[in-house]
């Protein structure tokens, strides 16, 4: 049984890339992980599937056993990606996408070469600031960082492999699913095992 592949996809915040990701769940036979965090819950979203929420001892705890595939500080919070369901899923062959800050995707980059690497843009920065805006659970001053931020995180795009644009949201999530296909396409070491066993079928 082949691997399955692991797929990192990242973006300013507001960029709309955990919206793709369910998406791409519900449209593909992928597994999407779910992070730890310590921050609070946002109003909607649920414990298991929007994230685990533990208490900063519990995160440190997991970070002290060498339970984290990466983790980051974000805005006063740690996130941070389980490594054990990951790994597991890989080996099981399942495609597996995580949704992860530029600081833990750029962790990835150094452990897992092999992985692919998606940065989602919004259109425009006006727009970045409408959604954010629109989640209500932002001051003013919280948005102003998050904008500044998302300039920032934007200098990394080279270190991605693909870039998608969420203006429109189904297009969106059609160009990611793409991606996904087409690395299942891409000739890499595993295409020699499948000539072997071409050779071998072959009569002598």
């Amino acid at each position: 049984m082949y691997e399955g592949l692991l797929f990192v996809v990242s973006g300013p915040s507001g960029a709309g890339k955990g919206t793709i990701c369910k998406r791409l769940k519900d449209k593909l036979n992928i597994d999407l992980s779910v992070s730890i965090t310590t921050r609070e819950p946002r109003p909607g979203e649920v414990e298991g599937v929007s994230y685990y929420y533990v208490s900063k001892d519990e995160f440190t705890k997991v970070l002290d056993e060498g339970g984290f595939l990466e983790y980051a500080l974000v805005f006063g919070n740690y996130y941070g990606t389980p490594k054990e369901s990951v790994m597991q899923s890989l080996k099981k062959g399942r495609d597996v996408v995580l949704e992860i800050d530029i600081q833990g995707a750029m962790q990835i980059r150094k452990t897992s070469p092999d992985a692919v690497f998606i940065f989602i843009l919004p259109p425009s920065m006006s727009e970045l600031r409408k959604r954010i805006t629109g989640r209500g659970s932002e001051t003013e001053d919280a948005i102003n960082m998050r904008l500044g931020k998302a300039l920032k995180e934007v200098s990394y795009i080279d270190k991605y492999d693909y870039c998608v644009v969420n203006g429109e949201l189904n297009e969106a999530v059609e160009r990611v699913a793409a991606i996904i296909k087409a690395e299942h396409s891409r000739v890499s070491e595993d295409i020699y095992d499948l000539i072997k066993m071409y050779k071998e079928e072959l009569p002598c």
